[in-house]
């Protein structure tokens, strides 16, 4: 799923395997797969190549932050990815999907905003455009 030429390789080290439930918030670095269930949030915390990756099986119910965020499975919480989203035809995410750059799949489905964010985290919004003031206009032809 994930061009392996443009991410720098994080090898998985830590795995939720498929017939494994965790309840509670989880923090990793490193490569980290969820072919299980997952009731909590999920957190890359010093890594900046940290990648999650979701299988077809995995459910995570929480929020996602990580760098790179690959999904074929099941997310029920907000998404934010600081560099790189990617969706296989089987992904379903219920929530928000905050991104750097995202790539879908044909058949993945997003059930919330997609928010595409240049520096996430960067402390900065957007400059909100300058809106000259209204003046009254004369739409009756009366002078």
């Amino acid at each position: 799923m994930l061009s392996r030429k443009k991410v720098k390789k994080s090898a998985i080290q830590t795995l939720v395997g498929v017939n494994t439930r965790v309840h509670g918030d989880i923090e990793f670095d490193g490569g980290f797969h969820v072919a299980g269930y997952v009731r909590g949030n999920v957190e890359a915390t010093k890594d900046e190549n940290s990648i999650l990756s979701i299988s077809e099986q995995g459910c995570v119910e929480g929020s996602v932050v990580a760098p790179y965020v690959l999904v074929n499975g099941t997310i029920k919480g907000d998404v934010r990815a600081a560099e790189r989203v990617e969706l296989g035809a089987k992904a379903r995410i219920i929530g928000n999907v905050e991104y750097n750059l995202i790539e879908m799949a044909i058949g993945a489905e997003v059930n919330g905003k997609l928010i595409h964010e240049n520096e996430i985290g960067s402390g900065t919004k957007p400059e909100q455009p300058k809106i000259a003031p209204v003046s009254a206009v004369n739409i009756s032809g009366e002078k």
